[in-house]
């Protein structure tokens, strides 16, 4: 079963990673790329997704981690 997808989004003092469903953030960055890098690792981890959201909370990039349908399986 794969981990809940980390979500990078917008906070009033920089970026922060949340994996999807949680009510507190993981961690807090001062850059976007900070944030993602570390959000990929989770990801990587628990082979699942990650979603950049932009400035104004529409996701803008979408990277998967071992938990994609394609190749399709048969």
């Amino acid at each position: 079963m794969s981990g809940k997808n980390q979500h990078v989004v917008k906070r009033d003092d920089g970026w922060a990673v949340r994996g999807e469903g949680n009510s507190k953030d993981t961690s807090h960055h001062r850059t976007q790329q900070e944030a993602a890098e570390a959000a990929r690792s989770i990801a990587q981890n628990q082979k699942s997704e990650v979603l950049i959201h932009g400035q104004d909370g529409k996701i803008r990039a979408r990277d998967s981690y071992g938990n994609d349908p394609y190749p399709p399986k048969g």
